[in-house]
């Protein structure tokens, strides 16, 4: 796969927190204490991975179109890496109107996933002419493993200007937490990130280390309004 881009596109993307955000953050973090201070650590980890994988998404969108592509099922669809880089050519197909991907999963599940556009039209790049064979390929032509998957993710984070370390995972926990935040349906996410266990999702929905979602003020807010 070929990896060299123009120079005039290796632009630093701005980094998660400024020095004064930092600060700021800092400041805030010392007002608090005990597990307080732990649930809002854990939501600003959490956010910053979130950014993460958004900022990567624009670092792989200025390089090759199978970086892209490979950036963008693991941050859009949640796939393991070892399912991404295991995915056919001959996998890709339409279901009632939407670009799909067939992949087998841990355990060796079947499914089919949609694909976002941008990752479709990634995809149809980097396959190109090709009929068959793996989606991803490596420089010398043979199918991309998962150590050559995760060097391109670490690459696309230094050219995103994040001095964090990032692998394939860091993408699909991003991927889980923001659908968890976004309102999906545990059952749903559950169902996206091919958990066997439930008890797996939720470990990573951060909500139940918030107490801005706590129930207590959704009942509130609806015994008010049953009471109007």
């Amino acid at each position: 796969m070929a990896t060299t881009i123009p120079s005039a596109v290796l632009v630093p993307v701005t980094p998660v927190f400024s020095n004064t955000e930092r600060l700021a953050l800092a400041g805030f973090l010392a007002g608090y204490s005990g597990l307080t201070r732990q649930a809002y650590e854990l939501d600003l980890r959490q956010y910053a991975a979130w950014c993460q994988s958004h900022q990567l998404l624009v670092a792989a969108g200025l390089g090759p179109p199978g970086e892209h592509a490979l950036i963008s099922l693991l941050a859009l669809n949640g796939l393991r890496v070892s399912e991404a880089v295991g995915a056919g050519i001959e996998a890709l197909g339409i279901e009632r109107g939407h670009r799909t991907l067939i992949v087998t999963r841990k355990g060796g599940k079947v499914v089919t996933v949609p694909l976002a556009p941008r990752t479709a039209r990634a995809i149809d790049l980097a396959v190109g002419e090709r009929l068959e064979g793996p989606i991803f390929l490596a420089a010398d032509g043979r199918r991309l493993d998962r150590h050559g998957a995760a060097r391109i993710v670490r690459r696309i984070a230094r050219r995103a200007g994040i001095s964090k370390t990032v692998g394939p995972h860091t993408l699909r926990h991003a991927f889980i937490t923001a659908a968890l935040d976004a309102g999906v349906p545990l059952r749903d996410v559950q169902e996206a990130a091919s958990h066997a266990d439930p008890r797996t999702t939720m470990r990573y929905d951060r909500a139940r280390a918030s107490l801005d979602r706590h129930a207590t003020y959704i009942v509130a807010a609806y015994v008010a309004g049953a009471a109007r």
